[in-house]
């Protein structure tokens, strides 16, 4: 630090007396100058000796896991394969057609694969070309208003914002879709015509299966036509070897870690006991269920509903949206099976896919016990497929059964003609099939190998994230009712729930694995707009989180406009859901009319289209006029259909459109999101 020197400097004038000079440093100046330094030096020796040594590190060589391939192309290459079968599935259908085409493959001279098409980059399919007598081939479902599946998301993306040139690529389409929806098979249609677009080459005309009908008909219908089309395209012969393939090999561990098997976890290990999130399809977070009451007061259904308590979880979830649950199965069909079949049920066992290059490595989440996997991973309730019965029918000891799960498993007339009634028909699942062919004993591993996974149910939830934002509602009808075969079809996910004691007889709280699946399902961005909402039956439950949102909205003061709702049950005094709610919402003005059609409780049956009917002119200026927002949620196949077709004639009636114009006008309220549909079949 450095003293400012001062010039002391003499006054001037001719009377006064030369003054002495002062020394340019006092005694003073000189002490504190030292005391300063010696303190910097003091402070700095100090410093460098209780300084921690910078501690020596030895360099390690970092640990690289490996990464999944994520060319197709050079797995094909690899693994000498000329066939990949994407598929874009979100309930699991698509991806086990996918895998069925692909197993066929070597029986006609190809050599396939599935793939996922999230799992690898798509903009290499222009590549395909390199690979001699290539075929690509695209199971495609369609999901909600016409959308892609989740997993098909990214390649729809490309397929729109990209314009490579795909000469040299051979395709083919089969789509799954749902004729009682506005949107049938769009993702399917757009997949075949964009790929040709873009210079692809089809070799077999677009497939569309339509799951209001019978699903697995018009797939075994189309691969029946296809694979001579294949064979054609490429000159190469079907081997004519119809024997069973198998996908997977059997290996029961002899050094078992339990700590190591599953017990029913959907991907991580031990998931259910340490829960961390996020939560999603492959880790569901496990709800304790708080409330199971149910909601009818008479009649021979059992309504219900159902609060699950998120508390801690961090999952967030908007009015519309849907709770997807991870059922489990019948206990008493699962020993069943295990009896007939001669199996130890708590074998550990593991089912390694012997495609080593797959990424699929095992069916279900493997080790695990045939127990669990029966319980928890495999579809045992509902009929199996026909690749299922051909499979099994190399298992029957007597001809004529072997004959009989061959011909239903055949696209012939007679062979589709019998399968729909006798196991289609008559709800005949695994057990009913093993019962009623007592000389078929299949392997359980085989037939564990052969049943489809079992998937996760989806429910509109019944209330308002913003109001219950730790808990998530279900309001659901238990799915139960006699066959032709005299046996009573129970709903897997229904009747679970329905047993779903909050406290067990142990003393501990049920639990339910559940995540939450976005929808496009929303009340209008402004409170003011109207809301129209169409809800007959358990349809009802997403509009308790509209109104229960609109009420939360009306007590903040903001200026919330009409909110009508129209609901239909059979008996005011037996199936009016959620009465006392609905009127206490009516009392507080949150509900501006409630309209409810009971069906049986007059001479002619009354349903919401007749309703909406009798209010059309106040209904018209709502929609013309005031902007308002429709929502229709519940039957798809009847009253969907017939609420669309009733709004067709509102516009004609009182709008004066034509009947051209009425559906014009109603597909442009779709476009804007203003008639919107949460439905199912």
């Amino acid at each position: 630090m450095e003293d400012m020197e001062v010039e002391r400097v003499a006054p001037e004038g001719p009377d006064v007396a030369p003054v002495e000079e002062e020394p340019l440093f006092t005694n003073l100046d000189i002490f504190l100058f030292s005391l300063i330094v010696g303190l910097l030096i003091y402070w700095f020796l100090s410093r460098k000796k209780t300084e921690d040594p910078v501690p020596e590190f030895k360099r390690l060589t970092p640990v690289v896991t490996p990464q999944r391939e994520t060319s197709f192309i050079e797995k094909m290459k690899k693994t000498n394969r000329n066939m990949v079968v994407f598929y874009g599935s979100q309930t699991g259908t698509a991806e086990e057609f996918c895998g069925r085409l692909a197993k066929d493959a070597q029986r006609y001279g190809m050599r396939g694969m599935s793939a996922d098409p999230e799992e690898y980059d798509m903009s290499e399919l222009p590549r395909l070309a390199e690979i001699d007598n290539s075929l690509a081939v695209f199971c495609m479902a369609t999901y909600g208003e016409g959308d892609p599946t989740d997993n098909a998301q990214d390649f729809y993306d490309w397929m729109q914002e990209n314009d490579e040139d795909l000469k040299g690529v051979n395709f083919a389409v089969f789509g799954l879709g749902n004729k009682t929806y506005e949107h049938f098979n769009a993702m399917g249609k757009y997949t075949d015509k964009r790929l040709e677009e873009l210079g692809g080459k089809r070799i077999y005309d677009l497939g569309m299966g339509d799951d209001d009908g019978n699903l697995e008909e018009d797939f075994v219908s189309w691969k029946e036509q296809f694979w001579p089309a294949v064979c054609e395209h490429f000159g190469v012969e079907a081997t004519g070897d119809d024997t069973s393939i198998r996908q997977y090999e059997l290996v029961v561990p002899t050094d078992i870690n339990m700590n190591k098997v599953y017990t029913g976890e959907m991907g991580r290990l031990k998931s259910f006991e340490t829960q961390k999130p996020p939560f999603d399809a492959k880790n569901p977070y496990l709800a304790t269920v708080a409330v199971n009451r149910q909601l009818n007061q008479a009649g021979d259904r059992h309504l219900m509903h159902l609060e699950l308590d998120i508390s801690g979880s961090k999952i967030r979830y908007d009015s519309g949206d849907h709770v997807a649950v991870y059922p489990v199965n019948d206990v008493s069909i699962v020993n069943r099976i295990g009896q007939i079949l001669d199996a130890d049920l708590d074998t550990v066992i593991s089912l390694n896919n012997l495609d080593e290059e797959s990424n699929k490595k095992h069916p279900f989440p493997c080790p695990t016990t045939y127990r669990t996997a029966l319980t928890h991973y495999l579809d045992i309730t509902n009929p199996p497929r026909t690749n299922v019965l051909f499979e099994l029918a190399q298992y029957a000891t007597d001809p004529k059964d072997q004959d009989t799960l061959r011909k239903m498993a055949s696209a012939s007339p007679e062979g589709k003609g019998l399968y729909q009634s006798w196991v289609l028909d008559a709800q005949r699942n695994i057990l009913a099939v093993l019962e009623d062919m007592p000389s078929l004993h299949p392997t359980i591993d085989h037939l564990c190998e052969l049943l489809p996974r079992l998937q996760a149910r989806y429910y509109s939830i019944a209330s308002s994230g913003k109001v219950y934002p730790t808990m998530v509602s279900i309001c659901a009808v238990v799915v139960e009712f006699q066959t032709s075969t005299g046996r009573t079809f129970k709903g897997v996910a229904t009747n679970w729930l329905k047993n779903k004691v909050v406290v067990t007889d142990n003393g501990h709280k049920a639990t339910v694995p559940m995540y939450v699946r976005k929808s496009q399902f929303r009340l209008p961005f402004k409170p003011s707009n109207p809301v129209v909402m169409i809800g007959p039956g358990t349809g009802i439950a997403p509009f308790m989180g509209f109104l229960q949102e609109r009420g939360w909205m009306k007590e903040q003061g903001k200026d919330v406009g009409e909110t009508i709702l129209y609901f239909g049950c059979r008996r005011r005094n037996e199936d009016f859901l959620y009465q006392q709610e609905l009127e206490e919402f009516e009392k507080a003005g949150v509900l501006t009319q409630l309209n409810v059609a009971f069906s049986r409780d007059q001479e002619g049956k009354v349903y919401v289209q007749h309703l909406l009917k009798k209010n059309k002119e106040h209904l018209w200026k709502l929609i013309h006029i005031d902007n308002a927002h429709l929502y229709i949620c519940g039957d798809a196949r009847n009253m969907a259909r017939d609420v669309q077709n009733t709004f067709y004639d509102i516009a004609e009636e009182v709008g004066g459109l034509t009947h051209t114009q009425a559906v014009a006008y109603i597909k442009k309220l779709m476009t804007k999101g203003r008639y919107s549909l949460d439905v199912w079949s």
